[in-house]
């Protein structure tokens, strides 16, 4: 695993009143990783070299 692009603390703040297991960001991060991955190949597709939130 790369860089971890999530911050944990955060996490525990969105996810109020549960459990937030030791692994958890590890795999948001991925996830992450994969949602920006995949952006960019669509914004490159239309010829753009800025990702925009309709890239998600």
């Amino acid at each position: 695993m790369s860089e971890l692009l999530v911050v944990r603390s955060k996490i525990k703040d969105v996810a109020k009143g549960m459990n937030v297991s030791g692994d958890f960001a590890d795999a948001l991060s991925v996830e992450v990783e994969n949602l920006i991955k995949k952006a960019c190949e669509r914004a490159k597709e239309n010829k753009r070299s800025t990702i925009q939130p309709r890239d998600l």
